[in-house]
């Protein structure tokens, strides 16, 4: 899943691609790198950053996402807003990223009704915020779970929720290192499971003060990489072409290679990024692959 951040003061990439033409060219160039589905947003979650009103946040993606549609790219709208989802929806979207943690009450009857995948992401709070925790793995997987009953209750299909551990809101560095090294944990679950680590805070704290916000990208390869391994469908990232690539590697690493002359393959077979439902980037069940957001 490549991001296009349809805002002025995005933490990864403020106000690159706030001029439409410019986002709907740079939507293009992730999907020809990789990007199984493209995510516009048109509001910043980074810590402190100011809300947006439903009809300023529509005004900046709508035209992006009719764009993107009209190209063919499989969109997904990145927003918290019901109304904003809605139009979106209107527009052709496959997905809707719930990036509110559920907040707005009108969500779950609005992708009820919807030809559309929905992301259950958890969250306590804003980005920048760290809630207590008994256990971080096991609460945000019980609050995940509970959160999909409701959304069945309402009349949501459960084959269409994805889940999002959410890394980053209301949770410490630390708390986001436990969720991916227990992503199995989330992955029983029996839901497809995106994982959006790219260029975040707890990443950039890997890297020497003062490092350019494009040197995060490799180490969020290297998680893409490796939540593929756990069993991640999805991987939300910046940069597509580094991502897709280490899920090439962590592909041929699963599927092991030919033995030379026998004809037999050496390792297990067993491949990256299986998950459950039914893809919506392609339509068909989401298997094993080496594109973002599989």
């Amino acid at each position: 899943m490549g991001v296009v951040n349809v805002t002025p003061d995005s933490f990864s990439d403020g106000g690159e691609h706030l001029d439409p033409d410019r986002a709907i060219a740079h939507g293009i160039a992730l999907r020809d790198q990789g990007a199984a589905i493209v995510d516009v947003g048109g509001e910043s979650t980074r810590p402190g950053a100011t809300p947006v009103e439903p009809a300023e946040e529509a005004r900046r993606v709508l035209p992006v996402i009719a764009g993107l549609v009209d190209a063919g790219v499989a969109v997904s709208v990145d927003t918290r807003h019901a109304e904003v989802a809605a139009a979106a929806i209107g527009l052709g979207v496959r997905v809707v990223n719930d990036v509110g943690g559920g907040a707005d009450p009108a969500m779950a009857a609005t992708v009820a009704g919807a030809d559309v995948h929905y992301v259950v992401m958890h969250s306590r709070g804003p980005a920048g915020s760290a809630a207590e925790y008994d256990d971080v793995v096991r609460d945000v997987r019980d609050e995940l779970a509970a959160r999909v009953v409701r959304l069945v209750d309402a009349g949501v299909d459960p084959a269409r929720v994805i889940l999002d551990p959410g890394l980053g809101f209301s949770k410490t560095g630390e708390h986001n290192w436990a969720l991916l090294a227990r992503l199995g944990e989330l992955v029983s679950l029996g839901r497809p499971v995106l994982v959006g680590a790219s260029r975040k805070r707890f990443i950039g704290a890997l890297l020497p003060d003062g490092a350019p916000m494009r040197d995060r990208d490799l180490p969020s390869a290297v998680v893409s990489a490796l939540a593929a391994r756990a069993g991640a469908w999805g991987v939300r990232v910046h940069d597509v072409a580094s991502s897709a690539t280490a899920l090439a590697v962590a592909d041929r690493w699963a599927a092991g290679a030919v033995a030379p002359g026998t004809g037999t393959r050496t390792g297990t077979g067993t491949r990256t990024g299986t998950g459950t439902g039914t893809s919506p980037g392609t339509g068909t069940g989401p298997s094993s692959g080496t594109r973002p957001g599989r």
